[in-house]
């Protein structure tokens, strides 16, 4: 399993609007991608922080995939929420610790 860990500051008047295009744009492109399991949203608590999105890959060339195929058109969505460039990286989830997630995934 993969983690997609993509990184941006929103623009902090649009986080609302930024939320709601993420659920009703970007969250049914992600669940039409071959190998996509699930999005973690993590917003901070203070304004002009960065916002964390780890999405979860059954394998690595599922989300490398995405990234070159489809992404391009999910930061063209997003992009008028945003105040600074997105950036991503890919981590190999040690699923040996993640015994409830695997549960989960299987159900």
């Amino acid at each position: 399993m993969y983690a997609r860990v993509v990184e941006f500051v929103p623009k902090y008047e649009k986080k609302d609007e930024l939320i709601r295009t993420i659920k009703n744009e970007v969250i049914p492109i992600l669940k039409k991608q071959v190998g996509f399991l699930d999005i973690l949203p993590l917003f901070p608590e203070m304004k002009n922080e960065k916002v964390l999105h780890l999405t979860l890959w059954m394998e690595k060339r599922d989300a490398e995939r995405y990234e070159t195929e489809v992404f391009p058109r999910v930061e063209e969505i997003v992009g008028p929420f945003l105040s600074s460039p997105i950036t991503w990286r890919l981590y190999t989830v040690e699923t040996t610790l993640c015994e409830h997630l695997l549960d989960t995934i299987a159900a």
